[in-house]
């Protein structure tokens, strides 16, 4: 009996597939000069001794490299010390003016609480937030002017004549006013808006919210 021959058996080979290449890592671009600091140790007695003092001196240095590059920008810090400190100049600039670059910025002040204004026409006082406002007389004067006239625009001239009068020495112009304005809106802080500019005619007081006028003595404020 003959016994068939068999085929050898060939494994099947798995299906292949190209998997494209992974990217390579992006390298971190290299870091770029900016700038450089020379520091310079020497003392105005030695600068005088050479014949030229540090402020001439830092100009020269300044003109140099703006000759050399004019589109470079420049810096420059002078550092003092108690007299008699002793050490090497350059030690000391160096100390300084690099401790006071690492310095860190204070850390911002608690947000105030708003409470408000209130405006005392009686006791002449103004008070934002809790605090009283530095104003001046005048300043108070003109916003006390444009307060009892509130809801109407009142005039530049109408302020001059009646807040300077005939028998002022420096009468303002109307450009003064606007001056006086500014400082009043200036120390108003966040409550500025309550003047208001009517573009061509003056100015006018705003009902806020936030205002209390008080015209008397009284306990009971008049609140707008």
């Amino acid at each position: 009996m003959s016994i068939p021959s068999l085929s050898p058996v060939v494994p099947s080979r798995p299906e292949l597939r190209l998997v494209p290449e992974l990217p390579a890592e992006t390298p971190a671009p290299a870091p770029e000069v900016r700038g450089f600091a020379l520091f310079v140790g020497v003392d105005e007695a030695s600068a005088r001794a050479a014949g030229v003092d540090l402020a001439h001196l830092v100009e020269t240095l300044r003109r140099v490299t703006a000759d050399l590059v004019p589109s470079a920008e420049t810096y420059a810090a002078v550092a003092f010390a108690p007299a008699g400190a002793g050490g090497r100049d350059l030690d000391i600039v160096r100390r300084a003016l690099t401790e006071r670059a690492a310095t860190p910025k204070a850390a911002p002040t608690a947000t105030r609480r708003r409470t408000g204004i209130v405006l005392d026409l009686s006791r002449k006082r103004l008070t934002i937030d809790g605090d009283t406002a530095p104003l001046t007389y005048r300043e108070f004067e003109l916003l006390q002017h444009l307060v009892l006239r509130e809801g109407r625009t009142v005039a530049r001239a109408d302020i001059i004549e009646t807040l300077w009068g005939e028998g002022e020495v420096d009468i303002p112009n109307e450009r003064t006013i606007d001056v006086h304005i500014r400082r009043l809106r200036a120390k108003l802080g966040e409550y500025g808006d309550i003047v208001r500019t009517i573009r061509g005619s003056g100015y006018r007081f705003d009902r806020h919210a936030d205002v209390v006028i008080r015209y008397g003595a009284g306990p009971s404020p008049d609140r707008f």
